[in-house]
């Protein structure tokens, strides 16, 4: 009887688990083995878990737009080299993503912001100074 009660009480954990489990998407939206620059004017930064989010006013060859991008945890970012208020709204910011294997946006791995100042994530952090040194 003992051990149909622990596979009741272990099977409906299991089923509780599944949609929790699920409920943080995958990566494989973006084309990690890309790199793009993006330059643009803040709308929003926000750093809240599980990710970074950040919508650019963009201006290119296809207009002016809002892209929405998002980013590492606000514990990578820090480790990487952001600090509070270093991002504000209405700030120019240069950008480093991996794109979306389909549509705008991405997910940042680096950026740079209007004085210089830079952050991203290990190798990421080399495309920033490469980024900051003008070199493509």
């Amino acid at each position: 009887m003992k051990n149909i009660a622990l596979a009741l009480v272990l099977s409906s954990l299991a089923l509780v688990s599944v949609p929790v489990a699920s409920a943080h998407h995958s990566a494989a939206m973006f084309d990690f083995t890309k790199t793009v620059q993006v330059s643009g004017v803040v709308k929003q930064f926000e750093l809240i878990n599980p990710h970074m989010r950040l919508t650019l006013v963009v201006t290119d060859t296809q207009g002016t737009r809002e892209i929405r991008y998002e980013g590492h945890s606000l514990n990578n970012m820090y480790r990487g080299g952001w600090r509070k208020d270093m991002v504000k709204v209405g700030d120019k910011l240069t950008i480093v993503i991996a794109p979306k294997k389909d549509g705008e946006g991405g997910y940042v791995t680096a950026g740079i912001t209007a004085d210089g100042r830079r952050f991203g994530m290990q190798s990421s952090a080399e495309q920033a100074k490469a980024l900051a040194e003008g070199k493509p």
